[in-house]
């Protein structure tokens, strides 16, 4: 194997681990309430279905009729009790309202003090996120000092390599930054 395709295989690597940790990110953030309805407030609320924890999204039908609602049409009308009680109980703070047949969350305004809340949730989580990238560098660098220890790559080819590592871990900690600061400003948004 060549010392380009040693060096290429790494930073292949390294930029799917970050990928990892954006996607991640995503996924954390879309559950943060901002104030406005959305199916993925729902993502992380789970369901004991006969002793299986089970989301939501696989026992009803979510949709967003309004701005600030939520509706829920659960495939089978029984199932309308076990989901209104998963939503009371997570950490949404949302109450249900059921009419047998339906499920209303209403999404109430954020206060001030709240929004302030979630900005530093959306903040832990934002450098959570840039920790993880600069692991997955340490990591990449690492495996090439490993790599020129053994003889695998030269001296000059472990300098650039590392170079090439630290614009890609800049790139995606730029990336984290801006989706940190699009959902501080969707939460901040009255």
């Amino acid at each position: 194997m060549s010392d380009d395709q040693v060096l290429q295989d790494i930073q292949d690597e390294a930029r799917e681990r970050m990928d990892g940790a954006v996607k991640s990110l995503k996924t954390d953030l879309a559950a943060i309430r901002t104030g406005r309805a959305s199916p993925a407030l729902l993502d992380h609320v789970q369901v004991d279905y006969f002793g299986t924890p089970t989301s939501i999204n696989q026992l009803a039908v979510i949709t967003v009729p309004e701005p600030r609602l939520i509706v829920l049409r659960p495939f089978s009308p029984s199932d309308i009790g076990l989901i209104s009680k998963a939503i009371q109980t997570s950490d949404l703070g949302l109450n249900p309202n059921n009419d047998g047949k339906l499920i209303r969350l209403n999404i109430p305004q954020l206060t001030e003090e709240r929004r302030r809340d979630l900005s530093r949730q959306v903040s832990r989580r934002v450098e959570d996120a840039r920790v993880a990238v600069r692991n997955v560098r340490r990591d990449a660098i690492s495996d090439m000092r490993d790599y020129e220890k053994e003889s695998l790559i030269t001296e000059d080819d472990l300098r650039l390599g590392s170079d090439l590592i630290q614009e890609l871990t800049d790139d995606f900690v730029k990336r984290i930054d801006e989706i940190g600061e699009h959902k501080t400003a969707e939460i901040m948004e009255v």
